[in-house]
C-alpha cells in the first residue's frame, strides 16, 4: 500500500526530515518553517518525501527524495505529481524547482522546461501547461499527447 501525508510549515516532519537526511546528507532546515512537506509511505514504512514554498511569485519545489533501496516504484514520480497538486489546488501560474543535470528528464516528463544553462539546471513550468492527467494525452491540451 502507498499512502502519503502533507505537513504544515513549521511542523515536526520527522520522518521526512530523515529520509533528506539519508539522501542528501541533510535534514531539517530554516526553509521548513516555510515549506509544506510531503511524506509517502511504501507498505507502512517512510519512503519518500518533498517540499513546496511560495518565494518571489512563483512556487517552488524541492528536495524531492526517494530511498535508494525503494527507487524504481515511481514513488518519485508520486511525490511530484502530490507536490503539484498542491501548487494546482492553489491556483499556482508558475512553478519552479533546481535539478542536477542528470536527472532533468525526470522533471520534463510532468512538463518543466530548462532555463538557462546552469547545473545545477532551473527549471519552470507555467501553471497552463500542467497537466498531472496520467494517461498520456487524452485533454487536447495535454503536454503529453500525442497527434
Amino acid at each position: 500500500m502507498v499512502e502519503g501525508k502533507w505537513f504544515q510549515p513549521g511542523a515536526d516532519a520527522a520522518e521526512a526530515f530523515a529520509i533528506r537526511e539519508k539522501v542528501f546528507g541533510r535534514g531539517q532546515d530554516a526553509l521548513d518553517s516555510e515549506a509544506w512537506n510531503v511524506l509517502v509511505w511504501f507498505q507502512g514504512e517512510p519512503a519518500a518525501t518533498g517540499r513546496i514554498w511560495w518565494k518571489e511569485g512563483a512556487f517552488w519545489l524541492g528536495d524531492i527524495a526517494v530511498l535508494p533501496e525503494l527507487r524504481g516504484r515511481r514513488l518519485g514520480d508520486l511525490t511530484l505529481r502530490l507536490l503539484l497538486f498542491k501548487a494546482e489546488s492553489h491556483a499556482a501560474r508558475l512553478m519552479r524547482l533546481v535539478s542536477p543535470k542528470d536527472v532533468t528528464g525526470f522533471f520534463a516528463k510532468l512538463g518543466f522546461k530548462p532555463e538557462g544553462e546552469a547545473d545545477p539546471q532551473p527549471m519552470m513550468l507555467r501553471g497552463e501547461d500542467l497537466c498531472l492527467d496520467t494517461c498520456k494525452g487524452c485533454k487536447k491540451d495535454c503536454p503529453n499527447r500525442k497527434d
